[in-house]
């Protein structure tokens, strides 16, 4: 039974979340601490990052440890789950937050046709979007398996929801990753094991610095939500929260738009 006094405890359970270094990752990494995770693993490219929110966690009483790992190279994956099985005996949590947009904004508005672009320029959004969260749910789910338990949460795009023109490959690969969830949820729900993807729009992440700055473009860019405001990463953390926890026991195979209402849901 639920403990309703804390209903999002995490009851000492391991938590891997990918891309931990800043922005969504980092405050996903930060609730998952706060909330009584036996462990959290800080996974991201940059060390450095990953050393810095690990170090935050332990600040406020949690249990963190760095991981630098390529989601994209399966071998780097499975080094990091190897590591913090070592380090907290298990990972019952894989958050598949590691993204990458493949190009910087000026790119993509100057992007020419999908139908002109070169092949070997999809590579940085396949990569990352759906191969690095193949891997990592490849390397994760054998111990969910044999222990029948487990949360597997994959943060896309609302691109790979309603498509974006100008970003058809970065759109294939979040709806790709989207798939997976629904086709894990299938396949891992004997096992007492959930597969659900948290979608999101506009968030205040230094991925979007350099857009916050120009007025006009915000002034535009708010026109398409009803809560007229970007979301911010804890209102991405809290959802995936929920979903980690064990008040989502019955929820699986599910995609849940944190975004603002710049697109519903049915």
């Amino acid at each position: 039974m639920i403990n309703m006094q804390n209903i999002l405890d995490l009851n000492g359970k391991v938590g891997l979340v990918t891309g931990a270094g800043q922005g969504v990752g980092r405050q996903i990494a930060l609730h998952l601490g706060a909330h009584n995770a036996g462990g959290v693993i800080v996974n991201d490219f940059y060390l450095e990052r990953a050393e810095a929110v690990a170090a935050e966690i332990v600040q406020a009483g949690g249990k963190a440890i760095p991981l630098q790992g390529d989601v994209s190279n399966f071998e780097s994956v499975e080094h990091m789950v190897n590591v913090g099985n070592q380090h907290f005996g298990k990972i019952d949590i894989i958050v598949n937050n590691a993204g990458n947009s493949g190009a910087n904004p000026e790119s993509v508005v100057r992007g020419v046709p999908f139908w002109e672009t070169d092949p070997k320029s999809w590579d940085p959004w396949l990569d990352v979007n759906l191969l690095g969260v193949l891997n990592c749910c490849r390397a994760t789910i054998p111990g969910m398996v044999e222990r029948k338990e487990g949360r597997i949460i994959t943060i896309m795009s609302d691109a790979g929801r309603v498509g974006e023109q100008g970003l058809e490959v970065y759109s294939a690969a979040k709806a790709g990753a989207a798939g997976l969830m629904r086709a894990l949820a299938r396949s891992l729900g004997r096992y007492m094991i959930t597969a659900n993807t948290v979608s999101i729009a506009a968030t205040n992440t230094p991925a979007l610095a350099s857009r916050l700055e120009d007025e006009e473009l915000m002034r535009k860019m708010l026109n398409n939500y009803v809560i007229r405001r970007i979301g911010e990463p804890s209102d991405i953390a809290n959802m995936a929260l929920f979903l980690a926890s064990d008040a989502s026991g019955w929820i699986t195979g599910q995609t849940y738009p944190v975004n603002g209402g710049f697109s519903f849901n049915l």
